[in-house]
């Protein structure tokens, strides 16, 4: 800042007197001197306080040989922090200060100390010092503010962050099947189809189904299929007859066992079938046959196509087509997975009959967090499993161990989610440009959140309350206070947290509810002594102490 300031807090601090020679009558006449400050009550934004300090003295105050040296001060509990002084200069004074009119004026300056613990209880005053060749006196100190109101400083800096999905299923659903084949045009069933392995196997299945109390028959079906050759007509008439044939079938070999009757349905040419049969089959020239497929959606293109390829053909007419001259039994079940209190019990027990999505649900039942990241280490150390990696550092981050959690998720691709504690990390190291850039790239509901943070801790409160409009909880309450939309603050804290009502007595107090200051200030302070220390010299409860 500039040296002239020096003069304008003289004339701050009753620097400026009548026109006289002495520099007594600066000190004498401060009364005379208007000094205003805006805000008014001094507020930490983004770790510094900022206010413009404004003089306007009357004509024949400043001393016109005078030489006046003002600094700001910020005096707070256990300390005081000095600006650099601002200098001015009579009007005789041949210097390069700041010129104070003898005629009077209106001096604005703006001054910034960076915020020091304590400073919530603190005010603002004016020092100054005037000279002349043959005299130096100390001019009385002047107040010129109160503060510092913290109230940003109440966010909540621990961030969103959401674990992956586990995968795991409460309820799996299962198919047992068998099938009959056909002969080439025809829909009779061939009473050696109803003895196959294929149809004792479907028989044994279902009796299993009925015996395990894990499993459910939930339903049953018919389904019959004609090979895709000798055209769709045709195919779509044999699919017909061949599910009114099975489903007789059906009747027979299910006859001595415990189900219902089945959904019948005919397909027609199996072009989905055979597909599957070629992909997993060995003819040479298995990619060409699917790329047929592929090129053209009508069948009788398709089946002319694959029968221009002679040679295949032959192979397909013997080893493919006559798996798809069939009907398919299906029993459609529902196994019942571990719940909750068997996954707990098996981690104690019998942990390595769990798969990886087990692990992972059974991390989000454990209680403490040496159990949850205990669980997902074997998860990482059995699968190899880059999202229990990525959830254990989750876990740091709601422990406030963003050493570890940045330990956690190296070596993983940089995901949304990823990018997300990142910027967390960041955010907690305070550095809120790296953490606004990691917020921007991740672009998730949460990192928007936490984005929001990141905008309260940099004084762009504007824009924080406009991301967290809406929404519920403490750190969307505290962005519509310093906004000044009370109203949104209430609706936002649904919770009796202690946060909460000290909150709630922010809002009370800036609305003069001296009752609702005090029942919300009650139950703050006495579930959280951190708080009942804060609100002893928070400056939103000043006329209520």
């Amino acid at each position: 800042m500039k040296k002239n300031f020096k003069v304008f807090a003289a004339a701050v601090l009753g620097i400026f007197s009548v026109a006289c020679s002495s520099l007594d009558k600066m000190a004498e006449m401060a009364e005379n001197v208007n000094v205003t400050c805006n805000p008014a009550v001094l507020e930490v934004v983004a770790g510094v306080i900022q206010a413009d300090v404004t003089v306007t003295y009357p004509a024949e105050y400043f001393n016109k040989k005078a030489i006046v040296e003002v600094t700001p001060v910020i005096v707070f509990d256990g300390g005081e922090s000095k600006m650099a002084p601002f200098t001015f200069q009579g009007e005789k004074v041949e210097d390069n200060y700041e010129v104070c009119s003898y005629d009077g004026g209106t001096i604005t300056k703006h001054v910034r100390f960076p915020y020091v613990e304590g400073m919530e209880n603190c005010h603002l005053e004016l020092r100054g010092v005037a000279t002349n060749r043959t005299q130096e006196i100390e001019l009385p100190s002047k107040k010129v503010a109160d503060g510092a109101n913290t109230t940003y400083m109440l966010v909540c800096k621990g961030g969103v962050a959401e674990l992956k999905a586990d995968g795991y299923q409460d309820v799996i659903p299962m198919t047992a099947e068998g099938q009959i084949l056909y002969s080439i045009n025809s829909s009779d069933v061939a009473s050696k189809e109803l003895t196959s392995a294929s149809i004792k196997n479907f028989q044994d299945a279902v009796n299993e189904i009925n015996a395990n109390e894990r499993k459910t028959l939930v339903g049953t079906e018919v389904v019959a299929y004609a090979s895709p050759d000798g055209g769709a007509e045709l195919n779509s008439k044999l699919s017909g007859n061949r599910a009114k044939s099975a489903e007789k079938a059906w009747g027979k070999v299910t006859k001595k066992l415990d189900v219902a009757d089945p959904t019948v349905s005919s397909v027609g040419q199996d072009w989905e079938g055979f597909q599957e049969l070629v992909a997993a089959s060995d003819i040479e020239d298995k990619d060409l046959i699917i790329r047929v497929l592929s090129m053209y959606s009508d069948a009788a293109v398709r089946e002319q196509e694959i029968k221009n390829m002679s040679a295949v053909y032959t192979t397909l007419a013997k080893e493919v087509l006559p798996e798809l001259r069939r009907a398919r039994f299906i029993a459609n079940v529902e196994y019942q997975n571990y719940t909750s209190e068997e996954l707990s019990k098996l981690v104690d027990e019998n942990i390595d009959v769990l798969d990886e999505a087990a692990l992972l649900r059974a991390a989000t039942l454990a209680e403490k967090s040496k159990d949850k990241i205990a669980i997902y280490d074997k998860a990482i150390s059995k699968y190899n499993s880059k999202t229990a990696q990525y959830n254990k550092a989750v876990v740091y981050v709601n422990d406030g161990d963003y050493r570890k959690a940045e330990n956690a998720i190296k070596g993983l691709d940089e995901d949304a989610d990823v990018l997300n504690i990142k910027g967390i990390i960041a955010l907690n190291d305070g550095n809120l440009a790296a953490a606004g850039q990691a917020f921007n790239a991740a672009g998730t509901d949460a990192a928007k959140e936490n984005l929001a943070v990141a905008e309260i801790l940099g004084g762009k409160y504007e824009s924080a309350a406009a991301r967290l409009a809406g929404k519920e909880g403490c750190n969307a309450a505290l962005a519509q206070i310093l906004v000044g939309n009370l109203a949104a603050a209430e609706k936002a804290l649904t919770c009796n947290c202690p946060k909460s009502n000290y909150l709630r007595a922010v809002i009370a107090a800036r609305q003069g509810k001296a009752e609702a200051v005090k029942t919300n200030l009650d139950k703050a302070t006495k579930e959280s002594k951190e708080l009942a220390r804060r609100a002893e010299t928070d400056i939103e409860f000043a006329q209520y102490r």
